[in-house]
């Protein structure tokens, strides 16, 4: 017939613990739908007859006995963590097992001695307490109250400890998710500049002055994309200036073999996705798409909004996803690809995907990156 107090409800990783009014509300609510379900099985074998009595009665014992318990514990607590202001069990508002004993057993005689002059008040009936009742009557009386407390306090004890261990479970989830992520934004930047450093010591070889330049356009590529890759998310915008900066170092190397395309509408400009999402995939559309043609090509880069959905595009007319799959630099396709579909996975789940189908004219390779549109209006907290 009471609630009983649950264990700490500090989640992990150093979130603060719920208030202690709104832990206490949620308590009374559920002592009351447990009086209220005490009061109905009583009243249920005299076929509802008494149904307004027993409701009196289960409600005026049954509440006593939570405010006792249940504010004992909250009491107990609080004098506990300004002794010890470090224990989290404290802090989360449980006593520890047997400070909680001797508030249920307290807390059980109280509220059955207080609450039933109450009960009397309200139904205007006399009972006979447990001072008047015989020895067996009154031990009767007081085990059972003593009982039930019991059980329900086990019971919420139990269902708290679960949804405590759940709520740490999710937390550990995210904090893993969480670096799974930093480490897979970690290989990206080792990626593209191996490339990068390898195209240039090409031709550093052949055309120093055009190698000069690339070296040039590299460190102002980097020192650009240094406070971007180190953030959670960015604009579209942002993200649309870091391809720009790239393909612009990409253009000192193949020159008018490489023409590009941009395509990012003013709406669309704020949404935000996750730093350099985009850069492994116009590495393959320059590497394996255009590189290998003799006449280059056109790379362009979109965005749009289908339905729900952000479409991230990066479009080349290259040799096409078959004949860079045949190639010999085959092999190379498969880290920017994976690094893309692990990004999405770990940030958005199963919501995002990353789906690769031949060219708008049927040549070349079409990469769209689908990203849900709910996932892009503010970046997250960091």
């Amino acid at each position: 017939m009471t609630q009983a107090a649950k264990p700490p409800h500090c989640k992990s990783g150093g979130s603060q613990p719920q208030p202690l009014w709104r832990e206490l509300l949620r308590n009374a609510l559920h002592a009351a739908l447990l009086c209220l379900a005490v009061g109905i099985l009583l009243a249920a074998p005299r076929q509802w007859r008494n149904l307004g009595l027993e409701l009196s009665y289960s409600f005026a014992i049954g509440m006593q006995c939570w405010i006792f318990i249940d504010g004992g514990r909250a009491l107990v607590a609080k004098l506990l963590q300004r002794r010890r202001p470090d224990d989290p069990r404290y802090a989360g508002g449980w006593p520890g097992t047997p400070w909680m004993a001797v508030c249920v057993l307290l807390g059980s005689i109280l509220g059955f001695s207080l609450g039933l002059p109450l009960g009397d008040l309200l139904t205007g009936r006399r009972s006979v307490y447990w001072w008047e009742a015989s020895w067996g009557a009154a031990a009767g009386t007081a085990l059972l109250t003593l009982v039930v407390a019991s059980l329900t306090t086990g019971y919420f004890y139990i269902r708290g400890r679960m949804h405590a261990a759940q709520a740490e479970a999710e937390q550990a989830a995210r904090v893993a998710a969480q670096t799974q992520l930093r480490l897979l934004e970690a290989q990206l930047e080792p990626h593209m500049l191996f490339n990068t450093l390898a195209n240039l010591r090409v031709l550093i070889g052949i055309d120093p002055a055009r190698a000069q330049t690339m070296l040039d356009q590299l460190i102002s590529f980097l020192r650009a994309t240094l406070n971007a890759s180190r953030q959670g998310s960015h604009s579209l915008q942002d993200e649309f200036a870091r391809i720009s900066d790239y393909l612009q170092l990409m253009q000192v190397r193949m020159g008018q073999r490489l023409q590009t395309e941009l395509d990012l509408a003013p709406a669309l400009q704020a949404l935000q996705v996750p730093p350099l999402l985009l850069q492994p995939l116009v590495e393959n559309a320059i590497k394996h798409g255009l590189e290998p043609k003799i006449e280059g090509g056109r790379l362009t880069l979109r965005a749009s909004i289908e339905g729900e959905q952000l479409l991230l595009q990066v479009i080349d007319t290259g040799i096409g996803l078959a004949a860079a799959a045949s190639g010999a630099g085959a092999e190379g396709t498969r880290f920017g690809l994976t690094q893309v579909r692990d990004r999405l996975q770990t940030r958005y789940g199963s919501s995002a995907r990353l789906v690769l189908a031949p060219g708008p004219d049927g040549s070349g390779c079409l990469a769209t990156v689908h990203i849900p549109l709910s996932e892009t209006q503010t970046p997250p907290t960091p």
